[in-house]
This record gives structure tokens, C-alpha cells and sequence, in this order.
């Protein structure tokens, strides 16, 4: 054998040698290194998982009133997987189905497609879920009718009938309350990629907003599996698992049934009332606090949406509508997304700046009917005189004037449009001490943080926007180039980064670029009326197992203090119960057998509706009574509302009445909402209440549970 057919021989030894170590290699690897990977896969298509969601945790009120529990319900599904198969992927199916179901086709097909079959601005309705998930039309079918669906399968090939577990919303005293409890949905499939740290099954509903998806870990509970064997024919050969469903535990909130009824009455009242008097009033919010711990005793915002709505399975429209402009924006919560000037409330906070800066309390002003800034007259309201006033009395009538010019006296010691390197800023100052700009931290998800227009804020603004309104003639819209918003646009681009005259006047009657949230105004007015401290909101009160169990309690939670002296709180209290015996709201408080503290807001807003006609002003009302030890504080804003004693300030009058139980001008102490004049501390009893399992027939005899509250709790209602 010569040289060259040796060297070709030992190649292809070692070739064959390669490839038997990589062969060995690759049969280590998938027998040993990946084997556990390997065998849970073919497990996983030898076997099918049952799963059976647990019971959710009830939702109740301080006394132990459900606000969210569980009732029976008997769905009709869609399994997509089946009826895509069919030729026409079940349009024909669905279309008897709807006719035998008493539904409407366009609305059952969008709620049986996936969002992400749908082009954009058509997935109102869709559904959020997995294709392999069952997809339910109805969960309140006639038991006749399911029979029908079951016993003709041939008929309705990939249809079915089961009975489910229905959240249910119950509206005791036609309570709504959607936006502080939320709602629950199917899973979506970034709920199951695991991204949230939690690992789901597809059949299970967790909550998609308010409460429910804030504690969604302790109220969903541990859903059943029951996991079956197959062959490769489906047929089942054995069960390897089989596990109960474990009930999810209950949350014992803050709120006040009672309480958040009136709420949301005085609220709609006042929509009502505001939109009788000529104004456009798109929305509303409602909040009241206890101030001494921020226990939440009612949260509502108008419109609403029903949470019970969820469960029925949303129309198209009903979807839309949700977010509809034109709708009024229901699914918003304006109690903490929404942001708006807090107009002449602010002046709680201009009294403390001012004090501050070294001004008397004890000293009269003069209260023009206008004061000059420049070339523009800022004007007090309705451009009335006032005279020389008292700062208390000015803090009654609501002055403008005097906050103007002690705004623009500091501007200009700060050094005006060259402000110092360390300016005072006394207004500035003050509103940090009410943390504004910060979320009050209520637990509830999605919370807007609100704007605190200062220097800061002011170049940060600027650097985003300095472009567009340095080229404003070639960015902005034909319609809004108007003589005075070209004007606006370059003023901003000159000297959009400072703080200019107009914004430190505008700034201390709480109008131009500062907004606040309804609860962070009800936080900042609880600091007033408690001696200074600033609570973080809480709803929350208790976690219980369904044996009664107390598994977590929440604390009341200290943000912080204002950091002001006693006489200045004590001066400004006195301020504020004087508006509403000698000032802005006094005709609303009229004859009111409890004394009470407050001030009227009207903010003036910029800009226009969709119809082309000019925004209405913000109605504000905050109080809190009794004036004297005060307990409670009770925010209402109606946006576009017109005044705030006529609009809101009636509506917080009606939610004291509830509270206190005032029947004209006297109290009836046997209708006051807590007897003892605070809310209960003490955890209600919740105990479950079996009965019969239920069937196809008579689906609703189910074990559910049952809230039981004292006998004094349930006479009060």
C-alpha cells in the first residue's frame, strides 16, 4: 500500500470516528443531558388535563356585605378548534345557535375571535382567551335550551353546555361601584407567557382591573387537575392526577355599602343637576375618607360601566363604548386617572405659601376686582370687587385677586424671568408639602400621579415641546392656528423653560399646567383636617380564609407630614368652616345640623369639546365635617359641572347626610351609617353555606358562599 492510499484511508477513519462520537454524543444527550425535557413532552401528548377553577374569594364591605361573590350559571361554549374545522369554520353553526339562543350573530361572532385576528380598531368584544380554550357566548342559558345544544351534537358539533361559577356584582342599595372592584376575564396570552411571575391555567379568569386583579393572588384560589392518560386514539387509560380545587380567599375592604350607594347617587345627582343648568358635565368622581387612618368608604366615578357585564359577555357596542369619547369614556376612573385644575380648593395650599413667605394671617388685603400682570388684567371671579378683607373672609368669598398679586410680589423677589440660584419659591414649596405630583398610593391599579407645574417640571416640559411650537405655523393644525394661540405658541418658544408671571399667578388660585386627581385632593384635605398628617389611601383591610381565618391584615400607612404649625392648620380649619357658615357655600349648607368644613373649586378649562362648542368649567367641592373633631372628608368633582357650590358642593352635603343621618336639619342618630361615630374595626364573620351540587337541569344549586354581618350591621341597612 503505498503512501497516498494509507493517508486516504486513515481520513476516512477518522471520519467514521467522528461520527460515531458525535452519534454517541447526540444519544447522551437526548437519553441523559435533555431526557427529563423528552419524556415530559411525550407524557404531554399521552395525557389531557381536566381543570376545574376554584370558587373565587367573596369581596365585602366593613360590615361584611358582599360586593362580589359567586353564583351558578350554565354556559354555552365555542370550541374553535372543532368548528374551524367544519367547512364554513362554523358560521352556519353559530348562526342556529344564536337563533335558538335569542343572541345577536355579529356579536356572539366577534366575542368567538381572537383579538389577534382582528385588524386594529376592530377588537371591541374580542376574545382575549386561547383558541383551545372554550369560548362562552352565555353564562346564563335556559336549561331547556342547553339540553337541546347537548342532545343534538350533531347538530352543534363543537358546542357545549356546562355549569360555571358566575361573578357576581349584587348592587345591595343599587351600589355599582365597577371602577373600585373591577372586573374578571379570561387569559390572554401574555397573562399566560408567564412574564407576571405567576403561572395560569387556560381555563381560569383572573381579574383584569380595581380590586379583583389588584388581589387577584388571594382571591383567585388553586384551581383542580385532574390529569388523564390517553392513547393515541383519545381513549382515556388511566388518571395519573387528581387534585381539588381549592377555594380562593376573601378580601375585606374599607367601603361602606351604604356609604358608596350615596356616593354614587350624590354624584349622578350632580351630573344631573349640572347638565340641567346648561352645562355639557361629561363625568364625575365622588370619594370620602376617614381621615385619621385613609381607610377608603367610597370610591365612584361617572359614568360607570356594570362589572356584571363582563360576565354576560360584552356586546360590540357595549365594548366600544367603553372607551368612546362620546360615551363619556366610561371605563375611566376618574377618581385617580383623572387629571384636573383644582381651581380655588388650592387656596388651602396658597394660605400655607403664604404664611410661609412671611405674610399676616391676621392682616387685611385688598381684594380688587382685577389685577394687572403685563398687558393682561387677571380678574377675580364674575370681576367683582370684594374690598379689603380679612384673610379668613378672603379664603370664605374665595378672592382671587389677593393671591395674585402676593404670586406675583414672590415672583419677582425670586427674580422673575432671571430667577435667583436658590429662589424661595414659597407656592412651589408648599404644594410638595402635600406631595402634589406624587400618587397617593391607594390601592388600586393604574393610579395617575398628577402634575406639579414648577420649575423643574416647567424645562422638562420645554425640551419636549420646544420644536413644535418654534415651527407651530408648520406642525399645528389649520383649525388651531387662531391669532392667540400663535401668539402661545411663541411665547413657549422664547421662554417656554421658565416661569413666567402669568404661570406664578395662575399657580396660586390653582388654574394653568398643575392637576391633580380627585382621591390626591381628598388626601390633601384629610392632612388638613387631621393636624397635618398625610395618609396613604387604603381600601383593603383584611385577607380571610374561607374557615374565617385571618391570613393578612393591612395597616394604616403614614406618608408623611406637612410639616406646619398648629396655629397655621388651626387658622386655615377656622378658614374653612367659615365658607361654609359665612362664604362660597353656605347657601348649601344652610340649616345643616353638623358642622362642617370645605371649599368651592370653578377652574376654568382651555379648549373645546368634539362638537366645536367651548369647555365648561370644573366643579370642585372638598369637606369634611364635623368641622370640630373632625372624621370624615368628602371629595365630589364634576368636570365640565359650571359652579362648585351648585354642583358639587350639594352633592357632598347629600353623602353627609347619609353618614350622619340627617333628615333636614336635624339628625336622627337611628339612621347614622355607624352609630358610635366610627367606622368598625372589628373583622365581619364570613361562613360558608352548602347546598346541592349542581346539574344541567337546575343549575342553580351550587355550593356557594355566603357573607353574615351582626344583627346591628344588617338592621342599619
Amino acid at each position: 500500500m503505498n503512501q497516498r492510499a494509507r493517508l486516504s484511508l486513515l481520513v476516512t477513519q477518522i471520519f467514521i470516528a467522528g461520527l460515531m462520537l458525535a452519534l454517541f454524543g447526540r444519544l447522551f444527550y437526548l437519553q441523559i443531558a435533555a431526557g427529563p425535557t423528552y419524556r415530559d413532552a411525550a407524557l404531554s401528548i399521552q395525557s389531557r388535563d381536566v381543570v376545574t377553577p376554584a370558587n373565587r374569594g367573596f369581596i365585602v364591605d366593613s360590615s361584611g356585605v358582599p360586593l362580589a361573590l359567586n353564583k351558578v350559571g350554565l354556559a354555552v361554549t365555542v370550541d374553535r378548534t372543532k368548528i374551524d374545522k367544519l367547512p364554513d369554520q362554523g358560521q352556519s353553526v353559530i348562526h342556529d345557535l344564536v337563533k335558538l339562543l335569542g343572541l345577536n350573530y355579529a356579536d356572539v361572532w366577534q366575542r368567538t375571535r381572537l383579538c389577534g385576528e382582528l385588524p386594529k380598531g376592530q377588537k371591541a368584544g374580542c376574545w382575549t382567551g386561547s383558541r383551545f380554550q372554550p369560548m362562552p357566548i352565555t353564562k346564563e342559558a335556559d336549561p331547556q335550551i342547553a339540553l337541546k345544544i347537548v342532545e343534538r351534537s350533531d347538530r352543534y358539533p363543537g358546542i357545549s353546555a356546562t355549569p360555571v361559577a358566575i361573578r357576581n356584582y349584587p348592587e345591595t342599595l343599587g351600589t355599582n361601584a365597577g371602577h373600585v372592584l373591577g372586573y374578571v376575564g379570561p387569559l390572554t396570552e401574555e397573562d399566560l407567557s408567564g412574564k407576571s411571575g405567576r403561572s395560569y391555567f387556560r381555563s381560569e379568569s383572573i381579574g383584569k382591573s380595581g380590586l379583583e386583579i389588584k388581589y387577584d393572588e388571594y382571591l383567585r384560589g388553586v384551581p383542580g387537575i385532574k390529569t388523564l392518560i390517553v392513547d393515541r386514539k383519545e381513549a382515556v387509560t388511566t388518571t395519573s392526577k387528581n387534585t381539588q380545587p381549592i377555594a380562593g380567599n376573601h378580601l375585606v375592604t374599607s367601603l361602606d355599602v351604604r356609604i358608596q350607594s350615596a356616593a354614587e347617587v350624590a354624584l349622578g345627582d350632580a351630573v344631573r343637576r349640572a347638565r340641567a343648568s346648561g352645562y355639557r358635565a361629561d363625568g364625575g368622581a365622588a370619594v370620602v375618607m376617614d381621615i385619621r387612618n385613609g381607610e377608603v368608604l367610597a370610591l365612584a366615578s361617572n359614568p360607570t360601566f356594570d362589572p356584571n357585564a363582563f360576565e354576560r359577555g360584552l356586546t360590540v357596542k357595549q365594548a366600544s363604548n367603553l372607551f368612546s369619547e362620546k360615551a363619556g369614556v366610561p371605563a375611566l376612573n376618574r377618581a385617580l386617572q383623572g387629571l384636573y385644575a383644582p381651581g380655588s380648593t388650592f387656596k388651602a395650599v396658597s394660605l400655607i405659601a403664604a404664611k410661609d413667605a412671611g405674610y399676616s394671617l391676621k392682616a387685611n388685603y385688598s381684594c380688587p376686582s382685577e389685577f394687572q400682570v403685563g398687558n393682561r388684567a387677571f380678574q377675580n371671579f364674575e370681576s367683582k370687587s370684594q374690598g379689603t378683607l380679612s384673610m379668613k373672609r378672603a379664603i370664605a368669598v374665595s378672592c382671587d385677586t389677593i393671591w395674585y398679586k402676593i404670586a406675583y410680589d414672590e415672583w419677582v423677589r425670586d427674580g422673575g424671568l432671571r430667577p435667583k440660584s436658590n429662589p424661595n419659591d414659597y407656592f412651589f414649596n408648599a404644594a410638595k408639602k402635600f406631595q402634589i405630583g406624587e400618587k397617593t398610593g391607594v390601592d388600586l391599579p393604574s393610579e395617575s400621579s398628577g402634575r406639579l407645574a414648577n420649575r423643574e417640571w416647567r424645562k422638562n416640559w420645554y425640551a419636549q415641546n420646544k420644536d413644535y411650537y418654534c415651527n407651530y405655523k408648520e406642525r399645528a393644525a389649520k383649525s388651531a392656528q387662531t391669532a392667540f394661540l400663535i401668539q402661545l405658541a411663541r411665547e413657549n418658544c422664547l421662554d417656554g423653560d421658565k416661569v413666567r408671571a402669568g404661570d406664578a399667578v395662575n399657580f396660586s388660585i390653582g388654574q394653568g399646567d398643575t392637576v391633580i386627581t380627585p382621591i390626591k385632593l381628598a388626601q390633601m384635605y384629610a392632612a388638613i383636617a387631621n393636624g397635618g398628617t398625610i395618609w396613604k389611601p387604603t381600601i383593603a383591610k383584611a385577607i380571610v380564609k374561607t374557615d374565617g381565618t385571618v391570613l393578612k391584615t393591612f395597616s394604616p400607612q403614614k406618608l408623611g407630614e406637612l410639616g406646619e404649625d398648629q396655629a397655621t392648620l388651626t387658622f386655615l380649619q377656622d378658614a374653612l368652616h367659615e365658607v361654609t357658615i359665612a362664604g362660597t357655600s353656605a347657601g348649601v349648607f344652610a340649616g345643616f345640623p353638623i358642622p362642617t368644613a370645605g371649599k368651592t373649586g370653578t377652574a376654568q378649562v382651555f379648549g373645546r369639546n368634539p362638537n366645536g362648542s367651548a369647555k365648561s368649567d370644573t366643579s370642585w367641592y372638598a369637606g369634611y365635617a364635623p368641622s370640630t373633631n373632625p372624621r370624615y372628608v368628602a371629595v365630589m368633582m364634576v368636570s365640565q359641572g359650571g359652579f362648585g357650590a351648585g354642583t358639587s358642593g350639594i352633592g357632598v352635603r347629600k353623602i353627609f347626610e347619609t353618614i350622619f343621618g340627617v333628615q333636614g336639619n336635624r339628625v336622627n342618630p337611628d339612621l347614622a351609617v355607624f352609630p358610635d361615630g366610627r367606622p368598625p374595626i372589628k373583622l365581619p364573620r364570613i361562613s360558608p353555606a352548602t347546598k346541592p351540587k349542581p346539574s344541567i337541569l337546575n343549575p342553580g344549586k351550587a355550593p356557594v358562599v355566603t357573607a353574615t354581618t351582626t344583627p346591628r350591621a344588617k338592621a342599619q341597612r
